[in-house]
């Protein structure tokens, strides 16, 4: 029996589409509760780390759905992301509270809400319910919406702004 790396192991957690509806099936199928949150996550910081490990408490996993490169230009501008979809997705499989890392080309996380259908839908507290327009698909399916705190004090644009002028 071939040894799997830990690399390889990070590299499994990191899933197409359709390999995280099967997984989504499969925990249905154990009983287990989805908690699913999305974003940007290119520079990882405090902020993310609390916010992530808050998710997980409120389910059995936690599946994270990243904006692909194209969709974080077209949310944060051309100097964005500092980091590519790959590494960015590789570095959240390495965090031990995540079970499954996806992502997403749209700008909402609608049309991959729509098929996960997980039980949580989890934003940080710089949301609101009523504003997220993936909201209503997640209502649609019984399942919940929870805004989590904000954590103050950390952004990734503010890093990217102090890094800048430090230059």
């Amino acid at each position: 029996m071939e040894k799997i790396s830990s690399f390889q192991k990070l590299e499994k957690k990191i899933l197409t589409l359709s390999e995280a509806i099967q997984w989504r099936n499969n925990m249905r199928i154990q009983n287990r509760s989805v908690v699913f949150t999305n974003g940007v996550f290119d520079i990882l910081h405090h902020g993310h780390l609390f916010y992530l490990s808050q998710a997980k408490d409120l389910g059995s996993t936690l599946i994270v759905g990243v904006n692909s490169d194209e969709s974080v230009r077209r949310l944060k501008g051309p100097q964005r992301p500092i980091n590519a979809l790959e590494d960015r997705m590789l570095q959240l499989a390495a965090l031990e509270i995540i079970d499954a890392v996806t992502f997403f080309a749209e700008d909402t996380p609608m049309q991959i809400i729509s098929a996960l259908q997980p039980d949580i839908h989890v934003k940080g507290g710089d949301y609101r319910v009523e504003d997220l327009p993936e909201a209503a698909i997640v209502h649609s399916y019984q399942g919940r919406v929870i805004i989590l705190n904000f954590v103050n004090g950390y952004s990734t644009t503010a890093t990217v702004q102090k890094i800048r002028e430090s230059r």
